[in-house]
């Protein structure tokens, strides 16, 4: 049964098939209008159709010129007179079926063509989404590579000072150790929680499942979980009255809303309450989150959601990079149909998300 199946799905059997049902099907078609109409002029224009079908639904070259060959002598031998024959010498009738072959042939050979140019760029642009991911993936191993063992590095310090030298610490120092290795669990804690956000989403569609939420819940949850983590955080929550409601997988925007204002609590040092506004034109809704601090450095700007590391110019301190983080926000805006983007304004910097209010996959 196998080897029945394989042989009907070879690219041989179809083109065998298809010429045969492009030829019967021009054939019975012209013999209806030969016989209503009694013009060759729409026979000709059914074989010259049926040919250019056939190239499009066939591999190679063959299969068009074939039927177009096939097209000019079932014109002459059965739809031109002296019928049931076939004669090239009467007058007129060379130069208008060698323009029929001519435009049979052109036809069949440019359609084939550009059949083959559009599998060449379907190739190629599979090709360059295939390297697109191998570089998201490589920029995100190496994010979680620098973010993990930095980290771990201080717990382990911190652990083996406070073993080694227990009775000689006093017990402020003894909880400044036992303080520093809380965080850092805590910092551990969210970047899992951030990678296992990714397994959410397919690997292969980079598509989520969406669901209309209210936006202002799903930032009410967000902040809900930041003030978990920092109950000291100066946040300042702006949305408008009307309600906003808006196709996502709430859980994602959750994190990407959690990773934003945790990095602008983090890496800002910004000088007044953290903004997070929300917005909306006729198609997008839009979360701007805004600091009062140090900016982003320029040169990171096209960079900062790539997952790189961007530490060449941090403090040693500096353990909690904030690579993965934006780099998986970017990862589940994109996955969403949105756009992300960073900024710098007078005072500090500016990160927003789009969303698009309206399902656009249920629209394609």
């Amino acid at each position: 049964m196998t080897k029945y199946r394989s042989c009907f799905s070879s690219p041989y059997f179809r083109n065998f098939f298809v010429t045969i049902f492009m030829l019967f099907a021009a054939t019975a078609s012209s013999f209806f209008f030969f016989h209503s109409v009694d013009s060759i002029q729409n026979i000709s224009i059914l074989y010259i159709l049926s040919t250019v079908l056939t190239a499009r639904f066939t591999v190679g070259y063959l299969p068009g010129i074939l039927v177009s060959l096939a097209g000019v002598m079932s014109v002459n031998y059965l739809f031109t007179y002296p019928y049931n024959q076939i004669n090239f010498t009467l007058s007129g009738y060379p130069v208008t079926f060698f323009g029929m072959l001519l435009i049979s042939l052109i036809t069949s050979a440019s359609t084939s063509h550009m059949k083959k140019q559009g599998e060449l760029l379907a190739k190629q642009e599979k090709i360059l989404m295939e390297v697109e991911k191998e570089k998201v993936r490589a920029n995100l191993l190496r994010a979680v590579s620098h973010d993990l063992r930095t980290p771990l590095t201080s717990m382990l310090g911190a652990s083996s000072t406070y073993l080694e030298n227990e009775s000689f610490l006093s017990d402020s120092e003894k909880r400044r150790f036992v303080f520093q290795i809380y965080e850092d669990c805590n910092w551990l804690l969210n970047m899992v929680e951030n990678l296992l956000t990714i397994t959410r989403i397919s690997g292969e569609t980079a598509k989520v499942t969406k669901n209309l939420e209210l936006v202002e819940e799903v930032i009410s949850e967000a902040f809900f979980r930041l003030k978990k983590r920092f109950p000291e955080a100066n946040i300042s929550v702006k949305v408008p009255e009307e309600p906003i409601l808006v196709p996502m997988d709430a859980l994602l925007i959750e994190q990407v809303i959690l990773n934003l204002l945790e990095n602008a609590l983090s890496h800002s040092h910004s000088s007044k309450a953290i903004e997070c506004i929300v917005r909306k034109d006729t198609s997008n809704m839009y979360c701007d989150i805004i600091d009062y601090g140090s900016g982003i450095p320029e040169d990171q700007l096209d960079t900062i959601f790539d997952g790189c590391s961007h530490g060449q110019n941090e403090s040693s301190d500096a353990k909690k990079g904030f690579g993965i983080g934006l780099s998986i926000c970017k990862t589940i805006i994109t996955a969403h149909q949105g756009r992300i983007t960073a900024r710098n304004h007078k005072e500090g910097a500016i990160i927003t998300f789009q969303l698009p209010m309206e399902d656009i996959e249920d629209e394609l």
